[in-house]
């Protein structure tokens, strides 16, 4: 059910990986960075609220922008479905697999049977490339195996879950379009992605989202009703389960890089030494991010508050990073025409 192009190691990220098998098999080769910036990803919110055990920190945009972003800027067809059905959901699905297509789902990590940690997430996304009578074939991260399976009955689980950031039973394709001027839509990415995090409409996103956390984390001893697990639990999630922590900044950084050498024959004198300083500026923040989950976890099994203030400290400092990254990329903002996501 895939070609022997199709992407089967799994990626860093459960979005973009994704994303990259449905484009290889869309015969387009795009790396994991590159997808997440052309989408857009980078991000920041913090979320909080009484009926949540713990606050959430998050480092990328809401589930499934990327992937809408990316295939207006990439020029490809993206044809999403959606059910309140599992059966119609399943015949999409199988269909699609049947005519050799790769297939994007959201689902709930929970259900999934090789997940390594149980706990409900439904802005989970992986690829289908196969079934038989027992089992759905995914590609998911690297970290949960790459190429792996579920049974049928989880799988369908997991797309009918409801809950936070879910989705009825969704599942997409990706079809080739007419190509686009990838110089023109990197450029287009960057300076949407500086906008968006210099201007949030809410206090709780973007920059002023770092900052907002930042006077918050403090409290968090008290926030919570078990420092020395949900603590930790938050740092594993912004670190290890890619809600936040470096991972998001380490991914934007490597597009930059990547982005660079093709935007470079466009770029003034000025202009790419300010992308320069900004790839070097997220490289640091990707660090300050991995302390800040460090100092949080420590925090919470030490039940030290002197930690939570170095933490709120670090994510001041990452403000301070992100916002001059983000006011460098900006200026390139008149080279940009962006189109209507």
């Amino acid at each position: 059910m895939h070609t022997d192009h199709t992407p089967l190691a799994g990626g860093i990220h459960c979005e973009t990986s994704t994303l990259r098998v449905l484009f290889a098999g869309a015969g387009i080769d795009l790396s994991e960075p590159m997808l997440f910036g052309l989408g857009s990803g980078l991000s920041f919110v913090y979320w909080d609220s009484r009926r949540q055990p713990a606050p959430f920190i998050g480092g990328r945009v809401k589930p499934f922008e990327i992937a809408r972003s990316v295939a207006v800027r990439c020029g490809v067809d993206l044809d999403v479905h959606e059910t309140a059905s599992p059966r119609l959901a399943w015949e999409k699905v199988r269909g699609a697999l049947d005519q050799g297509l790769a297939v994007g789902l959201q689902l709930d990590s929970y259900y999934l049977e090789y997940f390594t940690s149980r706990v409900h997430f439904a802005g989970h996304f992986a690829a289908i490339i196969g079934y038989d009578d027992r089992s759905a074939h995914l590609v998911d991260t690297a970290q949960q195996g790459g190429r792996v399976s579920t049974s049928l009955d989880s799988f369908a689980q997991a797309r009918s879950a409801r809950g936070p950031m879910s989705a009825r039973n969704r599942s997409f394709t990706v079809h080739a379009g007419p190509p686009r001027d990838l110089s023109s839509s990197i450029v287009d990415a960057v300076t949407a992605t500086a906008v968006a995090y210099l201007n949030p409409p809410i206090a709780n996103v973007g920059g002023r989202g770092v900052r907002t956390a930042a006077r918050k984390l403090p409290a968090w001893l008290d926030r919570v009703a078990d420092p020395s697990t949900d603590l930790p639990l938050i740092a594993s999630l912004m670190e290890r389960g890619g809600t936040g922590g470096g991972l998001f900044r380490t991914l934007y950084r490597d597009f930059l890089v990547e982005a660079r050498d093709v935007v470079a024959p466009d770029l003034a004198e000025a202009e790419a030494a300010a992308w320069g300083e900004s790839i070097d500026l997220f490289a640091e923040s990707a660090v300050l991010w991995t302390r800040a989950a460090e100092l949080i976890e420590a925090a919470g099994r030490e039940r030290e508050p002197r930690l939570l203030a170095e933490a709120s400290t670090v994510l001041n400092t990452i403000a301070d990073r992100e916002t001059t990254a983000m006011e460098r990329l900006r200026t390139l903002e008149h080279r940009s025409v962006r189109p209507r996501l």
